[in-house]
């Protein structure tokens, strides 16, 4: 199968990409040199023989800052222009919704995942803040 030394090798290079923003299955769907998806996940699973403690806390760590660079991405595509307008037959300038709606798309996508990745820095923040008074056994908000 492979050596401690490759597999060491493999997860660092898994955690660098991770870190670079690239996720799990894209990185064993373009890495043909990469083990398959059952193996990578023996070595994240506690209850398994091959389980790596290490590899499952820098991946765990990886896919939460992972959320950063998803952030990075937001503000490259909020404040990319290009295709915004387009001009038509006419010589007139259009705007085009089908560029905009895609990037509305991708950004929201990715603000989503974030919040999922990183939920204390990236996540809806919900505001739990009451004020009760309670006059002789009777609540009033």
């Amino acid at each position: 199968m492979y050596t401690d030394k490759q597999k060491i090798g493999i997860k660092i290079k898994i955690i660098e990409l991770i870190l670079n923003g690239k996720s799990l299955k894209s990185i064993l769907d373009t890495n043909k040199d990469m083990p398959s998806r059952p193996i990578i996940y023996e070595w994240l699973n506690i209850a398994n023989k091959n389980f790596d403690k290490e590899f499952l806390n820098n991946y765990t760590r990886a896919t939460q800052d992972r959320a950063d660079v998803l952030v990075e991405e937001i503000i490259s595509i909020a404040d990319d222009q290009e295709g915004d307008v387009y001009i038509d037959d006419d010589g007139k300038e259009q705007t085009n919704h089908n560029v905009i709606n895609r990037a509305r798309l991708r950004v929201d996508s990715r603000k989503w995942i974030a919040g999922k990745m990183k939920p204390k820095k990236y996540g809806d923040k919900l505001d739990l803040d009451v004020d009760i008074k309670v006059i002789k056994g009777i609540v009033i908000e």
